[in-house]
Order: C-alpha cells, then structure tokens, then sequence
C-alpha cells in the first residue's frame, strides 16, 4: 500500500464522544475528511441538523447523532446498546468526552471526584470494552484516548482531573498489552494547552495565561486544529505497528 493510501478511511465508520465542539468535533471532521462516516455524541448534542452534522455530510459522509451524559452509568449502557443495534460496526472508537471542574485540593468535595472520574475514566473504560470486545472479534479495530498533559503531570487545582487522565494513560497501556497481539489498536494522544472551552479561564487569568505562553516553545495556544493529523494517523493502517502510546501535541510543552 502507498504511503498516502495508509490514511484513507474509506468505508470505516467512527464513533467520537465528545463531539459538538472544540477538539472532539476537530477529530470528527477529521475522520470524515479521511473518509470515515461518524457517529457523534455528546452530552447536548442536538439529534438533528446540529453544526457537526452539516459538516460531515457536506464531505459526503454519514452522521448518526446521539445524546448521552456519560456521568449516567445507565445512559452510558443504554447508548452504547443503541449504537450497536442501529449503527454499522465500531472500526473506530475516539473516547474523547471530558470535563474538569476546579478547586484547590484542600477543598475539592467528593461530588467533583465523583463526576470527573465518572465521566473522564470510568465511562472510556466502559465504551472501550463494548465496543473493544466486538473489534477483537473481527480481528481489527483502533482505539484513540484523549489523556492530556496531565497525564504526566499534577496540574494545579485540578486533583480529579489529574487523576483520571493519569488513569487514562495506564489504561491505554493496559489494554494494548491484552489487544495489540488481535489486530486492535489502542493508543492516546495528549493535546497541549488547546483554546477550547475547558480552557477559557487559563486564558482570562492574565498570569496564568503569560507563564503558559513562556514555556510552549511553539509560542502560541493550540487550536483544535492542530490534533486533526495525529488522530488521523492513530485511526488508520499507517499507525499499525503503533500500540500503548501517547501522543503529545503540545507546540513542544513536554520538552520544555
């Protein structure tokens, strides 16, 4: 196979969570830009004529959209029953949904805990094995995980979120050690300091906001932009010999 037919993911289809804005709907456009059809959801995505939807199907691709709130274990079984009833198979699963909820250790209640650890591990643990089990079946399969750089490091104010995706980082490598031998590709890719909404108040504290911007080499906040060729890599028969790794794309962060 030529080196530029690796990416094409024509005739795949890929679930992304996470999908109505900044980095999961860049990774889904991403997808669909390869070739893949998508099945998007997200917490409050809109089941019809969504922003998302429009851009995926004006590149020639289908869209089946889905709501889930993925702190609700039930909801979280009930979708992915759906999904596999109504949907083509899984040959692409992007766990990209996430939330981060703010406040010193000292004063982090048990409810934030409770719901980033819900939401950022417990459920792309959940929809890894569902879907996981059915791509070991067939043979073939990739498995992308959004961790951050909080992966490698503690953060400030964000305990919760830390740790999960430091869970998220082990969990890839666990599941790669069981799966990578059964043709199923799992790996992560940890954006930098990306302008999305879970940033917004990084960027309007104006300290914080200048000591982030000293120390990216790069120079510059990323955009969602930015993470559309690692996914399309770690989704496609390029990334095939590529199993238990993160990806850093983060203007040179973690070389800092």
């Amino acid at each position: 196979m030529k080196t530029l037919e690796l990416f094409n993911l024509s005739g795949k289809t890929a679930l992304v969570t996470g999908c109505k804005r900044g980095i999961g709907k860049a990774m889904a456009i991403a997808l669909a830009e390869a070739g893949a059809d998508i099945i998007g959801v997200s917490a409050s995505l809109e089941l019809t004529d969504s922003a998302i939807e429009r851009e995926v199907k004006a590149l020639g691709r289908n869209f089946y959209a889905y709501q889930c709130d993925f702190k609700n274990r039930s909801e979280l079984y009930t979708f992915s029953h759906k999904v596999k009833a109504k949907c083509p198979p899984i040959d692409i699963l992007v766990n990209n949904a996430g939330n981060i909820l703010r406040k010193p250790a000292a004063e982090h209640p048990d409810e934030y805990w409770d719901e980033i650890m819900e939401i950022n591990l417990n459920a792309p643990f959940i929809l890894a094995r569902e879907f996981g089990q059915e791509m070991l079946e067939r043979g073939y399969g990739k498995i992308i995980f959004t961790a951050s750089l909080l992966t490698f490091q503690g953060g400030i104010t964000v305990p919760g979120y830390a740790a999960s995706k430091a869970g998220i980082g082990s969990l890839i490598k666990a599941l790669a050690n069981e799966w990578a031998a059964k043709g199923v590709g799992v790996n992560g890719i940890a954006p930098g300091y990306i302008a999305t909404d879970n940033t917004s108040a990084l960027r309007a504290d104006e300290t914080r906001n200048a000591a982030i911007l000293s120390r990216i080499p790069a120079g510059r906040w990323g955009s969602a932009e930015d993470l559309k060729g690692a996914t399309v890599f770690l989704a496609s028969a390029a990334s095939d010999y590529v199993h238990g790794t993160i990806l850093t794309v983060d203007g040179g962060w973690m070389g800092r």
